[in-house]
């Protein structure tokens, strides 16, 4: 049996559907997530070829540096994704997927770059930069 997921933005402008397993969630806490979403941000992920846009007319992408792209709702102002430059799996907002997900939030990756005004004390796994190659 196939795990199916979805989600989508605010204003409903943008609708997905994930048809297979996500990754757990891992917390981002770079300065470009911290400025997109205004706080750290839990992405999950998945390959694109599981990926499918059900409704996207307000989609909007921004590269965000040459690495990597992000989508969001151009009406709404919803961070949707991002995608690496060359990648065959799309991160996906985890506070953009509908109920009930089934997944955890297990590490955090770039606490380096993490804000003065809070603290990571949950006992997740840390990493100070990118996660390694993996899933954690």
């Amino acid at each position: 049996m196939s795990e199916t997921h979805s989600g989508g933005c605010l204003c409903g402008g943008v609708q997905y559907v994930v048809t297979g397993p996500m990754r757990d969630v891992v917390n981002c806490h770079c300065g470009q997530c911290r400025r997109t979403h205004g706080h750290f941000a839990g992405y999950t992920e998945a390959p694109l070829s599981d990926f499918k846009l059900e409704s996207s007319e307000s989609l909007k992408w921004y590269q965000s540096s040459p690495q990597a792209r992000r989508g969001f709702c151009s009406i709404c102002g919803a961070s949707l994704f991002w995608v690496p430059e060359g990648s065959d799996h799309v991160w996906i907002a985890a506070g953009t997927l509908d109920p009930p997900t089934g997944l955890r939030t297990v590490a955090h990756t770039y606490v380096a770059d993490a804000g003065d005004y809070y603290t990571i004390a949950d006992g997740l796994k840390t990493y100070p930069g990118a996660q390694p190659t993996g899933r954690p």
